[in-house]
């Protein structure tokens, strides 16, 4: 999926748990890390091929050569990154740290999750369960115009969902101080 449904989704995500749960989640944070995996992928792949526009080197004669050392980066870095047992590591790690589990980072997890589905073995297939196993699922291509089409409406859908019913939120009495709207 594109990086910036990621992070709406993700966003999305964060907006509705903090109506259901009692420590809110950022909402910010909780984007960021649902661009993470992609940023982590692909930012220094795409400084070093401007790095190497700029200085004047000529690229390979395809784009997408996998022959290029470029590929091999962020090939390697998306593996990382795309990784559910990665994530876990790092979660648990942060958790231990932290003595808590810091929710904004389950950001990265729906990415993943989201990716599995989306992406063909042709095309970044997700490597979900790298370095334990090589399996990859091959999906629908997130790159289809229907699929994005489909995405992007969806993703509208559940913003003008989440405003709705914020604004009914809002308009109800609260019960909090202890003196309730008459009957």
């Amino acid at each position: 999926m594109d990086i910036f449904a990621h992070g709406l989704w993700a966003a999305a995500a964060a907006r509705g748990s903090n109506r259901k749960v009692r420590r809110k989640i950022s909402v910010w944070w909780t984007a960021w890390w649902g661009v993470f995996p992609d940023l982590f992928a692909f930012a220094p792949a795409i400084a070093f091929m401007l790095w190497r526009r700029l200085a004047g080197v000529r690229p390979p004669a395809a784009v997408g050569d996998r022959s290029d050392p470029v590929f091999h980066l962020a090939w390697s870095l998306y593996q990382a990154s795309h990784s559910l047992i990665a994530f876990g590591a790092v979660f648990g790690l942060v958790w231990l740290i932290a003595r808590r589990p810091w929710l904004p980072m389950l950001g990265w997890a729906l990415h993943i999750v989201i990716d599995i589905p989306t992406h063909t073995a042709r095309f970044f297939p997700t490597p979900f369960l790298w370095p334990v196993s090589p399996y990859r699922f091959s999906g629908i291509s997130w790159g289809n115009p229907w699929f994005m089409l489909v995405n992007w409406s969806a993703i509208a859908i559940v913003y003008l969902l989440l405003r709705r019913t914020g604004r009914r939120r809002r308009k109800e009495p609260s019960c909090r101080s202890g003196v309730y709207p008459p009957v």
